[in-house]
Formats: C-alpha cells, structure tokens, sequence
C-alpha cells in the first residue's frame, strides 16, 4: 500500500485499509539488490494524483507508485535511515503496496514483511520476490492482512512503518492497538504521511490526518512519540515512536 497513495493498497485501502493470512538524493536504486519491477501498462513521468475510490486500475496504481519522480521527494534512505541499524531485527511494511519501501529494506534486515489488505498487491510482491537475489528471498514474506488488523504475532516485529497509508485507516486508535501487541517492547513504529496542505501531489484532505491528531492517537493507542519532524520531507509528516518496554497504566491502584 505505498501510496502517492502511495505503501495499502489505495484502490482497496481507501474503501478499508488493512486482510491476515520503504544515498541521499534517494532518486539510486541498488541494481544488485532491487530487481527490476514488471513494467506497468504507461510510464509515469509526473506524480499522478491519487485515485479516489473506485477511479484508476491497478496498473495505474503500479505507475503511481514505482514513479521515478517520487525518489526526488520521498528519499527512501533518509527514511530508512531512521529506523536505526536493522541487523537481526525484523520489519514489517504495512500498506507495503509494491514494495517500494519493502525491497530497500530486504538487504538491511533479516527479515521483512509486507502486509496489504489488496491481493492485487500481495501477487505483484510475490512476483518481486522471485527475481530478488537468492540470497534474499528468505528475508521477505508477504501477508495478505484485514483493514482492522495488520496480522503481526505477538512481538513479532522490531520495526514498522507505515508509509502514505495513516490516512486510510479505519478507527485508527483500535488498530493502532492492535498494532502495538504485535511490536516487540521497545519496538519502532515509523509513519509518514501528507500534510494538510494544497500539494501538487498527494490525496485529497479527506484522506489526510494532521500531525497533532496522528500524535495523539498514537499516545491514545499506547505508543510513546518519540520525534517529530515536519520539515524533512517536503509534502510529508514524520512521526517517531516506540512501543514502552513495559506495559503503560493509568496510575490507578
């Protein structure tokens, strides 16, 4: 699901996100670690607005997603690069889309996920995975989730992001608890998002959250925000956070 809209799914996950079962100019793909993704039906040289539900197809999606363009404002490294040194952990990408996050993230950890709630999506990573370099395929696994549930065992992620993809979750704050039990304690969660504002990309504000709102619903959920940065990424938000290593209370006896 990475999403100009870009990663859910954004054709299914604007209708309900989430069923069980992303060298600085940012612009370089490794070509020894990413394999060349299956062209789409038209190549995308500008950012293309973000369908609303039910408009596009999926190979639009495709384009919309995999535009060489978005390198120039999306700088995957520097957002990987904040999710701190990923050896031995595990990843999961929820709204992982077509991998665009996901695949830069393979050679880093040693295991990554990609969850989406579209199967459209889960067969195109499926179809990624197999050109990876053998000595990568083990690290990946995609998962078909649900729109209230990202499918994550107990602790089983070190590290989540989740990219152009907040906005489209339905009762943010139940899911977010979800989420949470499915981090390992002390665990990251990285979102980033589009900001309330008249951009030349990005969907419209029904699908966008403020960073105060997104803020609170994460302290809402359990998580505690631990940066906050609105000045990196040109049309987007950024939001640090961790799960406590000890179960929060409400300071009741």
């Amino acid at each position: 699901m990475k999403r100009y809209l870009p990663n859910f799914c954004v054709g299914v996950l604007a209708a309900a996100l989430i069923a069980c079962g992303r060298n600085t100019p940012d612009t370089a793909e490794t070509p020894s670690l990413l394999p060349e993704r299956p062209a789409p039906a038209a190549t995308v040289s500008e950012p293309v607005p973000i369908p609303k539900t039910g408009e596009g197809n999926f190979e639009n999606l495709v384009a919309d997603y995999e535009s060489k363009d978005r390198g120039i404002w999306q700088k995957p490294e520097l957002v990987i690069s904040l999710l701190g040194d990923l050896t031995d952990k595990t990843v999961a990408d929820i709204g992982a889309g077509t991998g665009y996050f996901t695949f830069r993230i393979v050679p880093r950890a040693e295991k990554v996920i990609g969850i989406d709630i579209d199967e459209r999506f889960i067969r195109f990573l499926d179809s990624v995975k197999v050109r990876l370099p053998v000595r990568y395929r083990d690290r990946f696994e995609s998962r078909l989730a649900r729109p209230d549930d990202p499918c994550l065992a107990p602790d089983e992620a070190d590290a989540v992001i989740i990219v152009n993809t907040y906005g489209y979750i339905r009762q943010r704050v139940k899911y977010l608890q979800t989420l949470l039990k499915g981090i390992a304690p002390g665990g990251t969660l990285l979102i980033i998002d589009f900001k309330k504002n008249n951009l030349p990309i990005g969907p419209s504000d029904e699908f966008k959250v403020s960073l105060v709102q997104a803020e609170k619903e994460l302290e809402e959920a359990g998580f505690t925000v631990e940066k906050i940065d609105k000045e990196a990424l040109d049309y987007q938000y950024i939001i640090l956070a961790s799960k406590p290593l000890k179960p929060q209370h409400d300071g009741s006896r």
